[in-house]
């Protein structure tokens, strides 16, 4: 009998320990159907038993359905206003500054987030948290190494003091590679630590469904002190910010009140 979604969705639970349900549908559905596909299988059925005993398929499967399209300082002209609101407001008012980069990815954001902390001489509380829930990618984000197009919005003087150029791969400095704690999380289901300056989730949120939005950004919320900031992806705006305990400081970053 052929396995549809309810069923797939509680075997990814169960042995991927993978909440589905979170994610927009259609879409999601889009996805489990072209990467089944792709690995031969006819049935939901199919492809549960392949990605159950194949590491490869699993893997594959983890790769297409959690998103790691990302890049340093995307959308660089919103970074720049983040970082003025970093040197400007929170390093006055805070000093050492605790931060978390959550869903990192292949560790781009939580790296220029050293090398804005670095190059500003801004203190960092212990070590910057970057967390995914995908164990591969972060395994990529500890080797720090990128290609040309994953470091485009890099400035030239910051690409000649933070990073080498080797066999055509851009190796981050071991300074900035130090400032970072990487580290697996599930946004949904997983604890989250409290205490922080600053959050930046990006480009995430958007593929998951209001309720589970808006649950997220208020246990974001819960995790800052008063006065802390929450730095969101350029097609993220959260249009009800008071409601979930932040203030709107400018486009994308978001103050807990």
């Amino acid at each position: 009998m052929e396995l549809n979604f309810d069923g797939f969705y509680d075997f990814t639970k169960k042995k991927l320990n993978l909440e589905l349900w979170a994610y927009k549908q259609k879409q999601l559905q889009r996805r489990i159907t072209t990467v089944m596909n792709s690995s031969g299988a006819k049935t939901l059925e199919e492809y549960a038993k392949l990605i159950e005993k194949d590491e490869k398929i699993k893997q594959k499967f983890l790769d297409y359905i959690t998103i790691n399209v990302t890049e340093f300082f995307r959308n660089k002209d919103i970074f720049e206003g983040f970082e003025k609101i970093v040197k400007e407001k929170l390093n006055p008012k805070f000093g050492a500054l605790k931060i978390w980069s959550a869903a990192c990815s292949i560790g781009s954001e939580p790296y220029s987030l050293g090398i804005i902390m670095d190059k500003n001489n801004l203190r960092i509380k212990d070590k910057i948290l970057a967390t995914d829930i995908d164990e591969q990618i972060l395994n990529r984000a500890k080797e720090g190494k990128y290609k040309e197009s994953e470091i485009k919005n890099i400035d030239s003087m910051d690409l000649k003091n933070y990073f080498t150029l080797e066999n055509e791969e851009y190796t981050i400095d071991k300074k900035i590679k130090s400032m970072i704690n990487f580290k697996k999380h599930d946004l949904i289901l997983g604890q989250y630590e409290t205490g922080f300056h600053i959050i930046i989730c990006r480009n995430v949120t958007i593929y998951f469904k209001n309720e589970v939005k808006d649950e997220i950004y208020k246990k974001f919320n819960d995790s800052l002190v008063k006065g802390g900031i929450l730095f969101t992806g350029a097609t993220e705006s959260i249009y009800n910010p008071e409601k979930l305990g932040f203030k709107k400081l400018s486009t994308f970053i978001y103050e807990k009140v």
